[in-house]
Formats: C-alpha cells, sequence, structure tokens
C-alpha cells in the first residue's frame, strides 16, 4: 500500500496524503486532482479500491498492429495529441508476433474500466479472422471507434480513407502517362480496404487497359510480400504497378531492381499512406496520401461523442485521398524492354 501511495503521488506530481484522501474518498480534493489519481493509478497498472471501480477511467485503448510501418505512428500521434485535448490519455496497444493478441489487449483495457478504445489496421478488417472480441465491446456497450474498412456486421462508428477513389486516382495516373499494362499488389484477399480496392480497379477496365484479376497478386502486408508480388506481374509484362501500401511499394521497387529494371524508366510503382521519409527514397515515391491529421481528430470526435452519451450513427465517414506525384512514375518506355528483363532473375 505504501509503495503504491509513493508511486501515485510520484506520477502525479502530489503529496502521498492527497492520493491517499482519493483512494478512501475523502473530501479536500479538487475534481481534477482525484481524476489525475485515479488515472495515474490505471497506467501504473494498480488496482481501484471497490469503492471507485465504477468510476470509468480517463484512458483511452489505442490498438495498432504494429509500429514499423510509419503510418501508425503518425495516426497514433495525430490521436494522442487529440485525446490529451479532451482531457483523455492514450494507452498503446501493439500486437506483435507471439507477443500480446488484439483479443487479450481488449480484456485488459475492460478489466481497466478505459473509457473507450480505438482500434486502427486491425483483425475488424479481416472477413475471416474472429470477432468475437468486439462482440464483447458490444455487449459492455464501450465507445468503440474503428479506422478504415471494417466487415459489415460490426455495427461501430468507422472513420475511412476512400478506397475507391484512392485506386482511380493511381490508375488514372498511370493510364494518363501511357500505361496499358497496370498491376495491383493487395493484401490478403479477406482485407476489406483491399476487396475495395480490387473491386474499384477492375471496374476501371475498358479497350486499352484491361485491368482483369489476371494482373492482380495478393500478398501478406510486407516489403517480403511486395517483392514477391511484383515479381510476378513483371513476368506478366506490367509497365506500373499500384501498392495497397507504401511498404509494399518499396518491396516492389526493390524487386524491379533486382530484375535489372529502372524505376521509372522502366516501371512505375504507386504507394499508398504517404509515410513518413517516402521523399526520402530512391526515387521518391509516387503515393496517395490517406488525411491521417483529419481522419485521426474525426475519429477522436465520434469517440468524445460516445463517451459523452451523444448518439453517434454507426455510419462510415469517407475521407478522400491526395495522389501525390514524386520520382517513381513517368511515361511508359517501350514494353520490350520490361518484358524481356522482366523474366530474367527473381
Amino acid at each position: 500500500m505504501t509503495r503504491r501511495l509513493a508511486d501515485v503521488a510520484k506520477k502525479v506530481g502530489v503529496s502521498e496524503a492527497t492520493v491517499s484522501r482519493v483512494l478512501n474518498g475523502r473530501p479536500g480534493v479538487s475534481e481534477a486532482t482525484r481524476e489525475s489519481v485515479l488515472t495515474a493509478l490505471d497506467v501504473l497498472g494498480y488496482e481501484r479500491p471497490t469503492q471507485l471501480r465504477g468510476d470509468r477511467a480517463r484512458l483511452v485503448g489505442l490498438v495498432l498492429p504494429e509500429l514499423q510501418n510509419p503510418i501508425f505512428p503518425a495516426f497514433a500521434e495525430v490521436v494522442g495529441g487529440a485525446l490529451a485535448q479532451q482531457g483523455l490519455t492514450p494507452v498503446l496497444c501493439t500486437r506483435t508476433v507471439g507477443g500480446v493478441s488484439e483479443a487479450e489487449y481488449v480484456e485488459l483495457l475492460l478489466q481497466q474500466q478505459v473509457s473507450g478504445v480505438m482500434f486502427a489496421g486491425g483483425l475488424y478488417a479481416q472477413a475471416d479472422a474472429s470477432h468475437d472480441h468486439y462482440e464483447r465491446l458490444v455487449e459492455r456497450g464501450l465507445p468503440t471507434v474503428l479506422v478504415n474498412a471494417a466487415v459489415d456486421h460490426l455495427g461501430f462508428p468507422r472513420v475511412s480513407c476512400d478506397d475507391a477513389v484512392a485506386t482511380e486516382q493511381a490508375v488514372g495516373h498511370l493510364a494518363a502517362l501511357g500505361h496499358e499494362r497496370i498491376g495491383m499488389v493487395l493484401c490478403p484477399p479477406d482485407h476489406m480496404p483491399s476487396r475495395r480496392k480490387l473491386e474499384a480497379y477492375l471496374g476501371l477496365s475498358r479497350p486499352g487497359l484491361p485491368t482483369g484479376p489476371e494482373l492482380v497478386e495478393h500478398t501478406t502486408f510486407s516489403l517480403e510480400g511486395g517483392h514477391a508480388a511484383t515479381g510476378r506481374l513483371l513476368d506478366k509484362g506490367v509497365t506500373g504497378i499500384v501498392c495497397a501500401s507504401d511498404v509494399l511499394a518499396m518491396g516492389a521497387i526493390r524487386a524491379a531492381r533486382r530484375r535489372g529494371l529502372s524505376v521509372p524508366a522502366d516501371i512505375s510503382v504507386i504507394g499508398y499512406d504517404d509515410s513518413a521519409l517516402m521523399t526520402c527514397m530512391d526515387p521518391p515515391l509516387t503515393t496517395v496520401r490517406q488525411p491521417i491529421e483529419a481522419m485521426g481528430r474525426a475519429a477522436v470526435d465520434m469517440l468524445v461523442a460516445q463517451i459523452d452519451k451523444a448518439r453517434v450513427p454507426n455510419d462510415e465517414l469517407l475521407f478522400e485521398p491526395e495522389l501525390v506525384v514524386r520520382a517513381s512514375t513517368a511515361p511508359a518506355s517501350s514494353a520490350s524492354r520490361v518484358t524481356s528483363l522482366g523474366a530474367v532473375g527473381g
């Protein structure tokens, strides 16, 4: 007990006597200090006294799939700042291979009496994944927001980037540069944002621009996956490649170079996200930018409205992306060079 008092007092910057008054429900403590003490108690992992467990913490779980992809730390920074302006503290939960699962994080957050949860890049976007832990959130009535396309049956408020518009922008850019064989590198087939991109891509087919399923490759969400998928597309003679993420695009560029091809002289590559450092690539990457700042703030607004008991429609708020043209795309060159070199190596 003494250690708990000392730890919480140090975290908040108050005396141990003040912490004791809060934990014992005694008067003489401001509401702001009381909330700070309770939040520190939750952050440090100490169990609240029984009489205080009914008070929901001013904590919000932010569940992300990883931090290696620069887009997720960027999103966490936006959300963290917006939550702080609302007097809420984010609890970052990052999944790792062999580590804590998304479902386990949900249980931990429920135990901490968090005020709400926000997910980005979660299992809700995979049609074949288990969604039982999301049902737990529905049962508890916990405010929840999902970022980017989710399976339809969950019914949570969603903030998404328009995948159809992103695909139209990217393919349209390559077509305007004279590319007639444009391939796509997407995430696994059950991934909802990739399904939306695929549907939009297939709908763009016209004379002189065949966008058929034979020019689409599904792969794991990694640089290695982008490399492998691009190798298969190069064997089919594509001159332009649209990728579902910047990380996949990096793999695509590496695959092209391993074949002795130049980007963009022989192969044009477009990414998706416009994550940090894409301007520093060689060549700087043409990509479709997600409006992370606007999306993150809108997601926080949705979550805070739920926390404040306001009615929030379970609709999807779509944000339009922006094509950012850099040096990884150029007018189509002779297809003969790509065809002849594309089958070399691997």
